[in-house]
């Protein structure tokens, strides 16, 4: 809503709604673009764990196969919106396309408010996020004390925070952030896949603006070029599901999700490069005028449909990488902080999407606007594309030599975490002796002065 006021609206020429100044315009869409971006940051910190909590009992084939179809969803409406919105936004009427996702949200609020009895959720009391950051902070203190980070028994530097080493948090939480650290070079490694993600909105859309974009005489929307990254991720999915169940039986977990990361990361990296030899390709072409929301731009006269083996190389990745880190994040912790690692999983990769912007940035300014250059045709935007793509496979590279930690998913693994918590334990062990007790009494080989 706030951004609707993107230009003056007339009723007539003699009423118009609003006169706001470029400055104060500017002002308020930006404003707008924060509220979007807390909201956004909020649904899918919440949404996807909230649906996984129903799926705690079910091994890791079920769970992948539950995100594959999750982030197949999303991504259909995400088609969806990319053909319908940008094409009513840029060729029928601007302010029109921020009305229909208002609309959408209001009535998503509706809905949600009346099934909300359904979606409520109440983790345990010890699995807050603060006591994951107090168990940090307490063990660095701890070690900061004492100047060294081990003592006599402790094989890890968090069990400083335990009360029996002197900290202030039980063996329970202490070992539930144990198993969270274990996620974190998984986590780390997604920043910079996640900043290749973001040449979308950034390089490929400029490739994409400075293209032509008319088709059988249709002026195809710059958004409309995403769909073509989302169609592989359509596609791939139930492909996927089908080699699963036919190659795998049910006790099997498939492929491990490590794979998948490393082909999909594989994939982003060589997207990138495949846009540099693009843009190079592309300047080849003689310039021609094409009109643009109303401004006339000189872009190449080479069509935009040549950048379409970038984008599906994207699509690819994001097929085969979202859904196993989703998988990881929530398999190898215990469930009383699972909700807490999806929403580590999702700072991360926001943290990928600042770093993308930041490379954008340095790029352009390190090199006086030469690697990301106003005017396309006169910069080397290639430059920064080939440079990212090595950044890429070295990235790779290193998620592949230590991908091995996270191979094995299956139950005895993740009892590794919880096997080690004293309240499972206890509860394992009354298990033990409510079922022995039941053998000696169904028994009839053993005497009473036996049983005794």
């Amino acid at each position: 809503v706030v951004a609707f006021p993107f230009e003056d609206i007339y009723v007539d020429r003699r009423h118009i709604l609003h006169t706001l100044t470029k400055r104060e315009q500017k002002i308020v869409f930006y404003f707008a673009l924060l509220t979007a971006s807390l909201g956004i940051g909020g649904i899918r910190a919440i949404v996807c764990p909230l649906s996984a909590y129903n799926l705690e009992d079910c091994g890791p084939k079920e769970l992948l196969s539950f995100f594959n179809w999750f982030y197949w969803l999303i991504n259909l409406n995400s088609a969806v919106v990319f053909v319908s919105i940008s094409y009513i936004q840029q060729s029928v009427a601007r302010n029109l396309g921020f009305l229909i996702p208002f609309v959408s949200v209001v009535m998503a609020m509706i809905t949600i408010h009346m099934v909300r009895g359904e979606m409520i959720y109440k983790p345990k009391t010890d699995s807050s996020l603060l006591t994951t950051f107090g168990v940090i902070a307490s063990a660095l203190k701890t070690c900061c004390v004492r100047y060294r980070y081990f003592s006599g028994g402790m094989t890890n530097w968090l069990d400083h925070a335990k009360e029996n080493y002197g900290g202030q948090y039980s063996e329970t939480q202490v070992e539930s952030t144990k198993s969270l650290a274990r996620l974190f070079p998984l986590f780390a490694f997604q920043i910079l896949y996640r900043a290749c993600i973001m040449q979308i909105p950034s390089g490929y859309y400029l490739q994409t603006m400075n293209s032509n974009l008319h088709f059988s005489g249709f002026v195809l929307p710059v958004a409309a070029m995403n769909v073509i990254s989302i169609v592989p991720l359509l596609i791939l999915v139930p492909i996927l599901e089908c080699i699963n169940s036919c190659l795998f039986s049910s006790k099997d977990t498939g492929y491990s999700p490590t794979i998948y990361i490393v082909v999909g990361q594989f994939s982003a990296a060589l997207s990138v490069m495949v846009a540099g030899f693009s843009e190079i390709h592309r300047k080849h072409f003689p310039q021609v005028e094409q009109t643009l929301s109303e401004e006339v731009l000189l872009v190449s006269s080479m069509p935009c449909f040549h950048l379409a083996p970038q984008y599906i190389l994207l699509g690819v990745a994001e097929a085969l990488v979202t859904p196993s880190c989703s998988l990881l994040s929530f398999q190898l912790v215990p469930e009383r902080i699972r909700g807490i690692s999806m929403h580590f999983l999702t700072l991360f990769n926001g943290a990928g999407c600042f770093m993308g912007a930041f490379f954008v940035q340095t790029a352009h300014a390190g090199t006086q606007g030469n690697w990301f250059p106003h005017l396309l045709h006169e910069g080397k935007l290639e430059r920064f594309f080939f440079f990212l793509a090595s950044l890429m496979m070295v990235n790779t590279l290193g998620f592949w030599t230590i991908a091995h930690r996270y191979n094995n998913l299956n139950q005895e693994y993740t009892n590794e975490f919880r096997g080690s918590l004293p309240e499972e334990k206890l509860l394992k062990h009354e298990k033990a002796i409510q079922h022995y007790d039941g053998v000696l009494e169904r028994s009839p080989i053993l005497s009473p002065m036996e049983k005794t």
